[in-house]
Formats: structure tokens, C-alpha cells, sequence
């Protein structure tokens, strides 16, 4: 019987097989690029600057991923689904009315702009302003994105709907949009001022204008 030797593999060929360093190596980078994008636009990073960040080769990037642009939308997608549980965190408490579960999360938001100094704001805002310089494929993602943010704050407000805090009749998928629009509004600005008084004077002026 002929013994089958094996090949030797080419030296930088990544191993077929994937192997767990592998996956800790790509969540590396998608945190770093978290970090990095909530502070600056897409266009202006660079894949350099990230590598030399987690301590990745240059050349290993496109192991990871086959390009910048699917670089970003895995980010995006991390980004979403952090920012899912953290809304889930605040609207899906019973231990507060519907309303207040807002103000928690508001409140929240606030803390964390400041602990950061008005640096880091809101990925999917970031990139919603650069949109017509990126690749199709994100304005598609960070549209499913808002509408998924919308349809969780809708929810919140037809429970509030129930517990006698919003009439009847209001329309509740409109008023989460509303939100949303003129709460990016208020992240940006308050990145502009290095303050918490755009978000506290959206808020304010939300609350005092919800249907009664």
C-alpha cells in the first residue's frame, strides 16, 4: 500500500479550516472598527490604522474580509445588534411604564456621550451623513437598521397606549419615526457642542408635544 504524503502548505496561506483565533481575530477588528466609526466617518478611516490597532498584519486583512466595504457592513451589523439589545435593555422593562423606559434610555444615551466627551455618537448617523460617498449596499442596511429601532420604540409606545399614557388614537409608527429622525439630530449636535443640552432640549420638546 503506498503511503500518501502530505503536502506541505504554502507558508501565509490561511488554513482552510476555520480555527477559534480566527473568529477572535475578525470580532477583534469589528470591535476596533466600532470603536473607530462611532468617532469618525467611513470614507475617512483607514483599514491601516484598525490593523495597527489590534496588532493584525496588513496582509491578513482580507482573510478576514474581502474588502473594505464588507469590512464596514459587518461593523454595521455589530453595531445594529449591540444597539438592538441596548433599546431591548430600556423598552422591554416592565419595572417602568412605557414612557419612562424612554427616558431611561435617553438618560443613558446621555451618560455615555459624556463618559466618551462628546466623541463617539451614533455609527448608523455617521454613516447616514456619508451615505451618497459609500457603496450601495449601505443604504439599504442602515434603512433596515432605523426601521428596526422604529419598530421596537413603536411597540414601547402602543404599550403606552394601554397603560393610559398616549390616547387611543395615536399613530404610533409615526411617532417612533419622528423620534428617530430628530433624535440623530440631537446625537449630532450634541457631538458639535460637547454638551447634553441638544439631547435634553429634544427630548423636552418630544415629551411636552406627544397627542393627549
Amino acid at each position: 500500500m503506498t503511503d500518501i504524503i502530505a503536502k506541505p502548505r504554502r507558508p501565509g496561506r490561511p488554513p482552510k479550516i476555520a480555527r477559534a483565533e480566527d473568529f477572535d481575530t475578525r470580532q477583534a477588528l469589528i470591535r476596533c472598527g466600532v470603536e473607530v466609526l462611532t468617532e469618525q466617518g467611513f470614507m475617512a478611516t483607514g483599514i491601516d490604522g484598525i490593523l495597527k490597532r489590534v496588532g493584525v498584519p496588513k496582509g491578513s486583512f482580507y482573510h478576514y474580509f474581502a474588502s473594505k466595504e464588507a469590512f464596514g457592513l459587518a461593523v454595521l451589523a455589530s453595531y445594529a445588534e449591540y444597539f438592538a439589545k441596548r433599546l431591548d435593555r430600556w423598552l422591554l422593562d416592565e419595572a417602568l411604564s412605557p414612557l419612562e423606559r424612554l427616558a431611561g434610555f435617553v438618560q443613558h444615551s446621555k451618560v455615555s456621550m459624556a463618559r466618551y466627551e462628546y466623541r463617539r455618537g451614533c455609527l448608523v448617523g455617521n454613516m447616514g451623513q456619508e451615505v451618497s460617498m459609500l457603496p450601495e449596499g449601505f443604504r439599504d442596511a442602515l434603512e433596515r437598521i432605523f426601521l428596526d429601532w422604529q419598530i421596537r420604540l413603536c411597540t414601547c409606545f402602543e404599550e403606552a397606549k394601554q397603560a393610559g399614557e398616549l390616547p387611543l388614537h395615536t399613530d404610533t409608527d409615526q411617532l417612533a419615526a419622528y423620534f428617530w429622525i430628530g433624535w440623530e439630530g440631537a446625537v449630532l449636535r450634541a457631538r458639535l457642542v460637547q454638551s447634553d443640552a441638544p439631547l435634553n432640549t429634544f427630548i423636552t420638546g418630544f415629551l411636552r408635544g406627544l397627542p393627549r
